[in-house]
């Protein structure tokens, strides 16, 4: 069908070849990629194959004919078995879809009758059925290559050359073309391609021929596109010194941050302002010295009035108690002390205490402990000041050997004259 033996092919003004000794041999009804980077001689066997140039060296036989002696007036005839697909579509613009394909037979003298059945036919085959009157303009890259499929195709031709025909398409569309071609294929056309998509020449695993500089490489029966691990990548380079100047920027920015908070008046990583930090330094002042901050209050507190008792007498004892305590009590831990602001008034300093009232005492003064509380509580209520927390009598039991005791009594279940204390009490 296609036979190159020994071509080589110069053009004016160049060094080196186009094309330097190539050669192959295409059987009918195959499909064959020509893939190779760009100036690798791919368009340049297609150009012969159409016979639109001629090899310096060696000969290219299409269709049995040797194309180096066929004369310029018997081209047109011979291209006539030849369809062409193109990158850039070269369709007519002034004529709708219909004329365009139509143009072809009108050119080799089909007549009316064939023309109007054939071309129907052929934009069903490329999906463009009921689209024969739209204008080139109102349509899209896809289907402008696809009216170029089939202007190449409506003659019935044996060779179907592409040039990149998906190059100006995109993914979707390209996988339609390229189903497209495979079908036609399927039909008996041989199809010879020119592309640098790698991913249809590894999928479709058909007869792969590789140039570069001119020269053919491989010819590979169900090959691929070949190795792609020289060509460049556009994956994004690391930039030297990133990690430098994103720290260089960081320490201009708590520069800048503190030369704002001097110029402010306020000192460097402090964010409120000199009036506000007044009240805080008195604070953590009275915090540092918890002890005294703690006996201030109490050598100020008024004495706790005596509670009358029920017989009109005074509790001197019960109610000197808890002040005398809280002089003898250990001064609190620092971390614990909870300093009050200057401005508010003293309040009355809790007096806990380990010391315990005798029972001498409260029978001395007639008055129970339980009352002196209440009594000492409405008098902290009155005044406004906070709460004392007041001592738990402690009661002197008797000595009891618990081996003398039952079991009841162990349980604090035994009955008596005296009251007992449980083990809940």
């Amino acid at each position: 069908m296609i036979r190159f033996e020994n071509v080589t092919k110069r053009y004016r003004g160049t060094k080196s070849p186009a094309l330097d000794n190539v050669d192959f041999e295409v059987l009918r009804g195959e499909f064959v990629f020509l893939v190779g980077a760009s100036g690798s001689g791919k368009s340049s066997c297609l150009r012969l194959i159409l016979r639109e140039e001629v090899p310096s060296d060696g000969r290219v036989v299409v269709l049995g004919r040797d194309l180096r002696t066929l004369s310029s007036r018997k081209v047109p005839y011979f291209r006539r078995h030849v369809g062409a697909v193109f990158q850039d579509f070269r369709l007519l613009p002034g004529k709708t879809v219909f004329q365009n394909v139509a143009f072809t037979l009108q050119v080799i003298g089909s007549s009316r009758a064939f023309i109007q059945q054939a071309v129907p036919e052929v934009l069903a085959l490329v999906g463009l059925a009921g689209k024969e009157k739209r204008m080139p303009h109102e349509l899209s890259g896809g289907e402008q290559q696809r009216v170029a499929i089939a202007r190449a195709l409506v003659n019935r031709p044996q060779v179907l050359l592409a040039d990149e025909p998906t190059g100006n398409l995109d993914p979707a569309t390209s996988i339609d073309i390229m189903r497209l071609l495979a079908r036609i294929n399927a039909g008996g056309t041989t199809v010879v391609m020119a592309t640098h998509e790698a991913n249809f020449v590894d999928q479709m695993q058909r007869r792969v021929i590789e140039l570069k500089n001119g020269v053919m490489m491989r010819d590979d029966s169900h090959g691929g596109y070949g190795d792609t691990s020289g060509l460049p990548t556009l994956a994004p380079e690391p930039v030297r010194g990133a990690a430098a100047v994103a720290a260089l920027t960081e320490v201009l920015e708590v520069q800048r941050e503190a030369a704002a908070s001097i110029a402010r008046g306020v000192e460097p990583g402090i964010t409120r302002p000199a009036a506000e930090a007044a009240p805080a330094a008195a604070s953590a002042s009275t915090a540092a010295s918890p002890s005294t901050a703690s006996s201030a209050p109490a050598a100020s507190a008024p004495p706790a009035p005596s509670a009358p008792s029920a017989s009109g007498s005074t509790r001197p004892a019960a109610a000197s108690a808890p002040a005398a305590s809280s002089a003898d009590r250990p001064a609190p831990d620092a971390t614990t002390a909870t300093p009050e602001p200057a401005a508010s008034a003293a309040p009355v300093a809790p007096a806990t205490t380990d010391a315990t009232v005798p029972p001498s005492d409260v029978a001395s003064t007639g008055v129970s402990v339980g009352e002196a509380d209440r009594a000492d509580a409405s008098e902290s209520d009155t005044e406004g000041r906070v709460h004392r927390t007041q001592p738990v009598p402690v009661i002197d039991i008797p000595e009891v050997e618990v081996e003398e005791l039952g079991l009841a009594d162990r349980l604090g279940l035994g009955t008596g004259d005296q009251d007992e204390v449980g083990p809940t009490s």
